[in-house]
């Protein structure tokens, strides 16, 4: 059965080319741009099986949809620019037998500077991303967006998808950055949000990180991740913050 593999990017152009190697097996492959001014696009034209859609960002939930209306194929296999599929799993994948009442769920293994990282709520990882557009599809939040799983059976495939989100302390930063900002723009008017409330979240997200998901066993990359945790739980509410005080001028 003939599954299409769609890819939401912007300036993806880090690992963009391994991952689109790690699908040469798949005959259709959607690139859904929102705007890239690296080499995205042109990485994306190197590869015969590869079609490109350029978009303006509307949402993950909503764009991930459109993706794959976009689609030849019912079935969706749905990727970031930075997961990479391992060849095991590229077969398992391929191999098969779908069946519309299930939503496939794949394990992630997840990389910082090339090293697993076992805690922080890093390792053990698992994502539904193999689903029939005509049984579900992802809900429509702007951020943290899922596929609708409701009574499908969840079936859990084995062999290893490599996530490789952060190279660089710049890499978190950036990241920071646009998710803090896309989460004020979610919730604006919807949530109350203080500089009281937005140290607390940063202070909960850190110990849930460190302590709880036991980061502090995994040396300065547990610390290190646990401290973006913690900034990124802080600077999302207070920017919720301030998108509600102009929300209310």
């Amino acid at each position: 059965m003939d599954i299409a593999v769609t890819i939401l990017v912007k300036n993806g152009e880090r690992k963009l080319r391994e991952v689109l190697s790690s699908l040469a097996n798949f005959k259709e492959v959607l690139l859904y741009d929102t705007g890239s001014t690296d080499q995205t696009l042109e990485i994306g034209k190197s590869f015969s099986n590869v079609t490109i859609v350029e978009r303006l960002f509307t949402g993950f939930g909503p764009d991930h949809n459109k993706a794959a209306s976009l689609a030849k194929h019912d079935w969706i296999l749905s990727l970031d620019s930075d997961e990479v599929l391992s060849v095991a799993l590229a077969e398992e994948i391929l191999s098969l037998s779908l069946d519309p009442t299930c939503v496939y769920s794949l394990p992630f293994e997840n990389y910082y500077r090339g090293k697993k990282i076992r805690y922080c709520g890093w390792y053990p990882e698992r994502h539904v991303r193999l689903y029939n557009k005509k049984t579900t599809q992802f809900d429509n939040a702007y951020l943290h967006e899922r596929i609708q799983t409701g009574n499908l059976k969840e079936v859990a495939l084995k062999k290893p998808l490599y996530h490789y989100s952060y190279d660089s302390i710049s890499d978190f930063l950036v990241k920071m950055e646009r998710y803090s900002s896309l989460f004020a723009q979610q919730y604006k008017g919807k949530r109350q949000a203080s500089p009281w409330t937005a140290w607390i979240h940063g202070m909960g997200a850190f110990c849930k990180s460190y302590f709880l998901k036991k980061g502090f066993l995994g040396g300065y990359e547990g610390f290190l991740i646990s401290s973006y945790n913690a900034h990124t739980a802080f600077y999302k509410y207070l920017k919720l913050y301030e998108a509600n005080l102009l929300e209310k001028k």
